[in-house]
């Protein structure tokens, strides 16, 4: 059977770089992190040369606000932080082929060099920006050294780059009532504060083309990188006022000066790569091979919210450096924006301890038990839910019910009725279908990872254990086993139950290995390296005949229990529903009937004073003339054709300031990836008018 791939192809893997300020959840986890570890696993198997890269997110103020609360000089926490995490992830069974630090020497160094070439090509301008200063702590306070009352949401801990209640992306000096998250301290002032900033503006045209040369990446992705162009790109900052961080080099070295962690962090990447290649392997040329050979594939992991960096910010930065260089760096072939998982209808939450974090979650159940549950349920197309009754039933009905007691029945008859022995099989017409099955369910398998899937190979495994399942069931070999006439019907069905578990383990592996490598060792394959087993021998049907089979002495898996469930619920929160495939969108009736929705008609608009994407709107209602609505419309409408214009709002919406001013009411709209469309009623209606 051919498969449609290339042996022997050098593939390069990285996932978003985990911050790091803290243990990370099972959403951070899903988000990037195993799904690339999977996918690594995948091409390994493929007989590609592949290298999966990842390290800590070391610098930015998270690493020092930690390191402050934890009364520890920052170096300090990000060592021992650097050591519990990657603890924490071999735990989980990742198979990292290097986990590095964007604090290491490499880095510092790739991302100075990187930095002269970028200002030597004319892509850095110095620009000056206003920055919180704080008079007590005397010192300046980017992003997360910030917080206060959010003007979007009236959250009163928002921090300075985003609001954790409303996900509103922010600049401190947007804060009402901002202070120092050091201190506590409100004696802030704004000064004028020189920073050099990447001219991303000067660079769209190669962003551009670059994106448009890009076919196959799934369409999350393009559509924000799209977005983002359409919107048109802004330089963007690359230096903060912190102490932790990379300096700026030579000439351009400031005490009070670090590369920002979002310029540094992406460069990661590469300095990992090359301390992997210099010092783990000794074999300097292996970093050229995979970053600047343009064979070599680069698949990229990461969540939805670090799209933009990865496909504007990182590529313009590359780009910017690669020119007249006759030595460039490769860009990425793809990525993977995976969307949220949440945590029983609420989000994750690192800051507020909500949901269950990757070492807690080991204490309770093996990694793969995790591992297979958070696959089946991968956001990768829309924002899913982690729930307690969906985890147990996945592990109690897909791998103990199913997987579980394939292998039971295996062990069971090759012990009882063939000498622990795999017999011969006397292929049939039965036979002939469940190898065809086999076949065009692992020829969708290797379809599904082409398209870098996660959900879809997974339940197709699932499916094969249903299939042997059937198979076994109209088979009876407990009857067959009975009569001397029937008995090579017996052999057949154990024969072939072998293989088919053989196969599913191989297919299994890149998502659970444990599981898989158990099986396979029940199977008599205990001196087998797993990558030895090439996808294109996968389906052989005769590998296994006559191979002893060790007794089993417990079953493979062990049953989540209610009780088990109930405890956990009280240890990390209660279930909002049972039923894993609600909805958590999903309102009641009663919930909707509070939403009050009206036509206004448009008086005047106005550019908002603080925001490029917003207008001010003043409405008339049927009752008032100078109500105003904040809409986020400017770059879809002119405002002459707005005027006159009958819109709909929810008219019961808690009047809310929008970067400063008062939105009493929300604009309704559509929303594709190229425009924004405001609703309208497709009748006159008479201002006031309910929407029902």
């Amino acid at each position: 059977m051919k498969l449609g791939f290339i042996m022997g192809e050098k593939v390069l893997i990285t996932s978003a770089l985990p911050y790091i300020n803290s243990i990370k959840h099972l959403g951070n986890l899903i988000g990037s992190i195993l799904p690339a570890d999977v996918f690594a696993r995948y091409q390994r198997l493929q007989g590609n040369d592949v290298i999966y890269i990842c390290g800590t997110d070391d610098h930015g103020t998270p690493a020092e606000i930690s390191a402050m609360e934890a009364n520890i000089p920052v170096d300090e926490f990000c060592d021992e932080m650097y050591i519990t995490q990657k603890k924490i992830y071999e735990d989980w069974n990742i198979e990292f082929d290097y986990f590095g630090r964007t604090h290491d020497i490499e880095n510092h160094e790739i991302t100075q060099e990187i930095f002269l070439k970028l200002m030597d090509n004319g892509y850095v301008v110095e620009k000056t920006s206003i920055q919180l200063y704080s008079i007590d702590d005397k010192r300046y306070l980017p992003d997360r050294f910030v917080i206060g009352i959010c003007p979007h949401c009236e959250y009163e801990n928002a921090r300075g780059d985003q609001c954790e209640n409303c996900t509103t992306l922010l600049d401190p000096t947007d804060l009402i009532s901002p202070k120092s998250s050091i201190s506590g301290s409100f004696n802030l002032e704004k000064r004028d504060v020189k920073h050099y900033y990447i001219d991303l503006p000067k660079l769209e045209s190669k962003i551009k083309d670059w994106i448009e040369s890009q076919k196959n990446w799934p369409q999350t992705s393009i559509s924000i990188a799209k977005k983002w162009l359409k919107e048109g790109l802004k330089t963007r900052a690359i230096t903060r006022n912190l102490d932790w961080g990379i300096d700026l080099p030579g000439d351009y070295y400031d005490p009070e000066k670090v590369f920002y962690v979002w310029f540094d962090a992406p460069i990661g990447y590469i300095s990992i790569t090359k301390k992997w290649a210099d010092k783990i392997k000794k074999d300097p040329k292996l970093f050229s091979q995979f970053w600047k050979d343009e064979k070599t594939k680069y698949y990229q992991f990461l969540g939805i919210d670090n799209v933009p960096f990865h496909a504007i910010t990182f590529p313009g930065t590359i780009l910017g450096y690669n020119e007249k260089n006759k030595d460039p760096y490769n860009l990425t072939n793809f990525i993977k924006g995976f969307q949220w998982l949440n945590w029983e209808g609420e989000k994750f939450s690192s800051s507020q301890k909500r949901g269950i974090f990757t070492d807690k979650a080991l204490e309770h159940f093996p990694a793969d038990y995790w591992r297979y549950y958070l696959l089946l349920i991968a956001p990768e197309r829309q924002d899913t839910s982690f729930q307690w009754k969906g985890f147990q039933d996945a592990v109690n009905n897909d791998l103990n019910n199913l997987l579980g007691n394939l292998v039971n029945r295996l062990t069971t008859f090759t012990s009882r009725y063939f000498e622990n022995s795999i017999p011969e099989a006397k292929k049939g017409d039965r036979e002939i279908e469940l190898m065809g099955s086999f076949q065009s369910a692992f020829e969708n398998y290797i379809t599904e990872f082409k398209q870098v899937e996660f959900q879809k190979p997974l339940k197709i495994i699932r499916s094969l254990w249903q299939e042997l399942n059937k198979y076994f069931q109209e088979k009876e070999p407990w009857n067959t086993v009975k009569d001397k006439e029937t008995i090579d019907q017996t052999k057949t069905t154990v024969s072939m139950l072998a293989h088919g578990l053989r196969i599913t383990a191989i297919m299994l592996f890149p998502f659970t290995p444990k599981i898989a490598s158990n099986v396979l060792l029940i199977l008599g394959m205990e001196d087998i390296d797993i990558y030895q087993e090439k996808y294109d021998k996968l389906l052989d049907w005769e590998a296994l005949e006559n191979t002893k089979i060790p007794k089993l002495e417990k079953n493979l898996f062990e049953k989540i229990t209610d009780e088990n469930i109930d405890k956990l619920k009280k240890l990390y929160g209660p279930v909002q529903s049972d039923n894993v495939m609600k909805n958590d969108d999903n309102i009641s009736y009663e919930d909707f009937s509070k939403v009050k929705l009206i036509t206004v008609k448009i008086l005047n608009a106005i550019e908002h004073p603080n925001a490029d994407k917003l207008l001010v709107l003043t409405v008339s209602d049927g009752e008032r003339q100078d109500r105003t609505i904040v809409a986020g419309i400017k770059n879809d409408y002119k405002i002459d054709e707005l005027i006159g214009k009958d819109i709909i709002i929810v008219d019961n919406l808690k009047p809310t300031k929008i970067r400063g001013i008062l939105s009493e009411g929300m604009l309704l709209a559509a929303e594709d990836e190229d425009k924004v469309s405001y609703l309208e009623p497709n009748k006159k209606v008479k201002e006031g008018s309910k929407i029902r």
